[in-house]
């Protein structure tokens, strides 16, 4: 009796020893699962694929960290709709967000660590985008008759197409540099230095000299513009994605008159480049981090229990249980390491831009565009008619999309 009794003894501590074992295992999976685990609290948006009416239901409704991505689709479509003024009001708004917000917002500070998602922060854009939204703003003030505050969105643009850190990469776009010494010499001033800025960007283009008679401007866009897509491991490289543009160049028609016109801006190029330099946009610290937790998780969490379930001694199986313990904490730090990139994209913007100007006599006119192959064929159900009138001593400005509604009165 005695002997049964010491035995007993001993077996019952060692069973629970391995009950408590067990129960660290099951307690260290269960936590390195859950820290995988999101929820997403607010149902997504009821899309209807009509920009018109998604778009401002998305402004509305929507995420705020979304909102000037809405409103730059919103506005584009609006302008390809000849409703500049509803383009005008969410562009306004959109550009007080990224010029008074890019450098202090706190979610971009926050997507910078690395426990929060870069798709969290608020929507500012790249480079190339918030170029586009201060080129398309400054369209948008020439038709004003306000040429000034025009060319201060096209320097704008330049200004965000620079290297943001180091000062180093400028903005390399031709049209943007060309508008602005054009601007400059309607005005009086002196436009040399960017037209000279604008030449150097070209890319076997020779650009016109300005003419400071031209009372029609044309501002002319088309084709797919490029898309943002996440490679890697953990999704944290940041790619773009440029599909072969259907159109390669455009025939204006002016009454009898026909003008070829080839691109001047690329922004596939401009996407993928900062001042011609090839830029990658790899959130490469997020993702070693997250493989190097998720790795030291493994190891700790597997040789820790290990070590407490082969040993009978209580104090190795103590130091056993801390390094599982230890092991769970890095699985749950990596888990809710997020490097993923932010694919959200300015997804109606073109491929090309391009411009033209000339002089026309006072009175109604009407321009024909044909969006042509790289064979230089028209490319059917892309032909755009706008009809316009001339006024004495006022700039007319037209803006021209492969996506334009048509007809259009200007």
């Amino acid at each position: 009796m005695p002997l049964t009794g010491k035995c007993g003894s001993g077996v019952q501590p060692e069973r629970r020893r391995h009950r408590r074992l067990m129960a660290v295992a099951c307690c260290a999976f269960s936590l390195a699962v859950a820290g995988c685990a999101t929820t997403d609290k607010k149902p997504p948006l009821q899309l209807t694929g009509n920009l018109l009416e998604d778009g401002p239901n998305a402004i509305t409704n929507g995420p705020p960290r979304d909102k000037v991505l809405w409103q730059y689709r919103t506005a584009l479509a609006y302008m390809r709709r000849g409703d500049f003024t509803q383009a005008k009001n969410l562009l306004d708004d959109a550009l007080w967000r990224i010029g008074g917000v890019f450098s202090q917002d706190k979610t971009a500070k926050q997507s910078r660590s690395y426990f929060r998602e870069e798709s969290k922060k608020t929507f500012l854009g790249e480079p190339y985008e918030r170029c586009m939204a201060y080129i398309y703003r400054g369209m948008i003030y020439w038709m004003d008759g306000q040429p000034d505050n025009a060319r201060a969105c096209f320097r704008s643009a330049q200004l965000a197409d620079s290297d943001t850190e180091k000062k180093e990469y400028a903005g390399d776009w031709v049209l943007a540099d060309y508008l602005d010494g054009l601007a400059s010499a309607k005005l009086g001033g002196d436009g040399t230095d960017a037209l000279k800025r604008a030449q150097a960007s070209a890319k076997n283009i020779t650009l016109p000299p300005f003419n400071t008679k031209a009372n029609v401007l044309v501002f002319i866009e088309f084709g797919p513009g490029p898309r943002k897509v996440a490679t890697g491991q953990y999704g944290e490289q940041l790619r773009f994605n440029a599909v072969p543009s259907p159109v390669a160049s455009a025939q204006m028609t002016f009454d009898s008159f026909a003008i070829p016109v080839a691109p001047t801006d690329d922004l596939a190029f401009q996407a993928t480049t900062r001042g011609g330099r090839v830029m990658d946009h790899i959130l490469g610290n997020k993702a070693v981090f997250k493989s190097a937790t998720d790795t030291a998780g493994n190891v700790a969490m597997i040789g820790g229990l290990s070590t407490a379930i082969a040993s009978h001694d209580e104090t190795t199986q103590q130091v056993g249980l801390g390094i599982a313990l230890a092991g769970v904490i890095s699985k749950v730090i990596s888990a809710a390491t997020t490097p993923a990139a932010d694919v959200r994209t300015w997804d109606n913007l073109p491929h090309y831009l391009t411009f033209m100007n000339l002089e026309l006599p006072p009175g109604k006119h009407t321009l024909t565009a044909r969006f042509l192959d790289a064979s230089g064929n028209p490319i059917a159900n892309l032909t755009k008619q706008i009809s316009f009138e001339v006024s004495t001593g006022k700039d007319k400005i037209l803006f021209v999309s492969d996506q334009s509604a048509t007809p259009l009165t200007l």
